[in-house]
């Protein structure tokens, strides 16, 4: 049960840090327009508590995340943003990177991708040698059956006798 808890806790700090980049752009796009909270709550007919908590990403003060999301296209829209960025944003889950992560991912990627190269050398190595031995059986195979077909030829001179 508390590993459920964990759980959705951590989703909500996730979809919590996603509101709270929404709404840094929301309230920046309605300060660069100098509209207050209560002109731009107003206009969409919401109350100015909904657009404040939006603007501080406090989901804990807002109504299901469905609502929240269709109030976060209409301020958009009415802000006139790019509501596609916005909606993809608010989609979006973002996870901390830790750069000892990364080093790690990296350095596997480094080793099997020398592992695959020196597969790549003994496999061609190995080819060369097959296709060589090959080679050396089929040549002294036509070999073979060229000196037999000579040997059993009688030279001209000797049919030129049994001629005459």
């Amino acid at each position: 049960m508390k590993e459920i808890k964990s759980i959705t806790k951590e989703k909500n700090k996730e979809e919590n840090s996603s509101l709270k980049r929404i709404g840094n752009f929301i309230k920046e796009a309605r300060l660069s327009r100098n509209q207050s909270i209560e002109e731009l709550a107003s206009d969409l007919k919401i109350g100015n508590h909904q657009l404040e908590a939006i603007e501080e990403g406090n989901e804990e003060k807002l109504p299901e995340k469905v609502f929240v999301k269709a109030m976060v296209r209409r301020i958009s829209q009415k802000l006139k943003l790019d509501t596609e960025f916005i909606m993809n944003e608010f989609n979006t889950e973002r996870k901390e990177i830790k750069i000892e992560e990364i080093v790690e991912e990296v350095s596997k990627k480094n080793h099997t991708s020398r592992q695959s190269k020196s597969l790549t050398k003994i496999g061609f190595t190995i080819f060369i040698l097959i296709s060589g031995f090959l080679g050396l059986i089929a040549s002294s195979l036509i070999f073979n059956l060229f000196s037999e077909s000579f040997q059993n030829q009688t030279p001209k001179k000797e049919l030129i006798k049994k001629t005459k």
